[in-house]
């Protein structure tokens, strides 16, 4: 049984300053829970936090909300989710990666980015005006987190020729 914590409203100020401090995200509108040691999720609705938890001790509650960010265990950097980065696109001023086309459909296909920015840490991954999620810079290269579900998949002489 995962446990489901509940944010109360300090530890929702400290991680708004953390999301500030890495993304300028100056607010949530809804409310936080902590699923497991890790796990985020956003959620907004009528039932009280009374109420979930006494539904969860009826009828386990696998999920609430949506998935919003992650913490990391080694930085303690937050890592919003691809629903956290579309539902805070509006905020999001920093830390921002411009993806080119090729490299944007390199980052849709779950493929990581080779390339040195001098830039290390989360950052929020932007083709345009879309937000596409988080990924990780370090020294040569972005690491994606898309899950191999929402991947574009496309037919092996694309996926080479991407990579060229």
């Amino acid at each position: 049984m995962i446990p489901l914590k509940f944010f109360n409203k300090q530890e929702k100020e400290k991680f708004i300053k953390k999301l500030n401090e890495q993304f300028g995200i100056k607010e949530i509108p809804f409310e936080l829970a902590k699923l497991g040691k890790e796990r985020i999720m956003a959620f907004s609705g009528e039932l009280s936090e009374k109420e979930i938890l006494e539904l969860d001790r009826i009828a386990r509650i696998e999920g609430i909300g949506v998935y919003f960010a992650k913490i990391d265990e080694n930085t303690k950097e937050i890592r919003l989710s691809i629903e956290g980065v579309q539902l805070m696109q509006e905020q999001i001023t920093k830390n921002i990666f411009e993806l080119d086309e090729k490299q944007a459909e390199q980052w849709m296909m779950g493929q990581e980015i080779n390339i040195t920015t001098g830039k290390k840490g989360f950052y929020i991954m932007r083709y345009k005006n879309d937000f596409l999620g988080t990924g990780k810079i370090s020294i040569e290269k972005i690491s994606n987190f898309i899950p191999k579900s929402r991947r574009l998949k496309y037919k092996e002489n694309k996926i080479e020729e991407l990579k060229q």
